[in-house]
């Protein structure tokens, strides 16, 4: 049997459509309670890349039939050391070496790129599951990953959601908020905040507990912002954000992001809540959170489920989630190599 690796073009349809689909079936077994794999958001990742990035995607074929796909990210602005990847093999071709080739593909272009560490994600047992195999992980420790960060997806189904309860923690954190208020917007934040979007941006990688991973803070300006939301706009992504700011020096200091694929009124993915420090203790991540799952729904009657992944450690952020009413569904891990 030939096993070839080849680089994927942007522009080769055929392709594309073929990893897409590998990718969709993989996830759908690996992964069976998430959405069908969108394709406008999956192909948007390599046609329109995230500013400061490099996507490079490269395509198994066994014989001349796709089996598998590698995508790396390579980071151009800082923590220019690291590069993302997530390998994929067509689940009816797994345990054939596949996968090992396309690591080994992936190591030798990181190698060149002068990379010398890289992360990907498994799926995990959840704190207190049984122990049971999973392909992924025993797959990343073989190769040498160390496991650096674990991590937990949580789910609300809205159909459960307690709005009287909503409309109560709304008004208590509204009382904790004395001197500010609350800002919502679609999809791109109003420009007189885009300077503090990317404050708050750039502050992740500070704040978020980062286990063992090697990561330094991102450095984020207005135009990455705009960078970014273009890409986004070109995925097909819908946003929803509410922001608390500051009414003494008018500036946004906390922030909440919901955000839906192009192919779904029913899924949302909850991402960024982040609170500027000097601003904490007023309870603005419970109040911008919870707002902006009122004004989300507003203009989604059609959602169902709300997944988001918080770090195990991230004790603050769960307690939030909690408190809304999100729920274990899946645990990860974050693994780290050294090329």
């Amino acid at each position: 049997m030939a096993l070839d690796i080849t680089p994927i073009d942007p522009d080769d349809q055929p392709t594309l459509d073929v990893v897409h689909r590998i990718a969709a079936t993989a996830e759908a077994i690996d992964e069976p309670d998430l959405p069908p794999l969108c394709r406008r958001r999956f192909e948007g990742a390599l046609r329109h890349p995230m500013p400061g990035l490099d996507a490079r995607w490269s395509v198994a074929r066994l014989d001349g039939v796709p089996v598998g796909l590698v995508r790396l990210t390579l980071h151009l602005l800082d923590n220019t050391e690291n590069a993302s990847i997530e390998l994929v093999v067509d689940p009816a071709y797994r345990r054939r070496g596949v996968g090992r080739a396309l690591f080994g593909h992936a190591r030798r272009l990181l190698g060149e790129a002068g990379c010398k560490r890289m992360v990907g994600a498994t799926r995990a047992a959840l704190p207190g599951e049984p122990d049971r195999e999973l392909p992924g992980a025993a797959f990343a420790a073989a190769l040498g990953a160390k496991a650096a960060l674990a991590e937990v997806r949580r789910r609300l189904d809205v159909a459960t959601l307690d709005h009287a309860r909503l409309a109560g923690l709304l008004a208590e954190a509204r009382a904790a908020a004395a001197g500010y208020r609350t800002v919502r917007w679609r999809d791109h934040p109003p420009e007189e905040y885009v300077a503090d979007v990317a404050d708050l941006e750039g502050r992740l990688m500070t704040d978020a507990p980062l286990g063992d991973l090697e990561w330094e803070p991102q450095r984020v300006d207005t135009e990455w912002i705009r960078g970014m939301e273009r890409a986004l706009d070109a995925r097909g992504v819908r946003r929803y954000s509410v922001g608390a700011v500051h009414e003494a020096s008018g500036r946004l200091i906390a922030w909440s992001l919901l955000s839906l694929a192009a192919n779904t009124t029913r899924h949302a993915w909850q991402q960024i809540t982040i609170v500027d420090p000097a601003h904490r203790g007023h309870r603005l991540g419970l109040l911008c959170k919870a707002e902006n799952l009122e004004h989300t729904l507003g203009y989604e009657p059609e959602l169902e489920v709300i997944d988001t992944y918080n770090a195990a450690a991230n004790t603050h952020m769960i307690a939030i989630n909690e408190q809304l009413g999100f729920r274990p569904a899946a645990g990860s891990t974050e693994w780290q190599l050294t090329i």
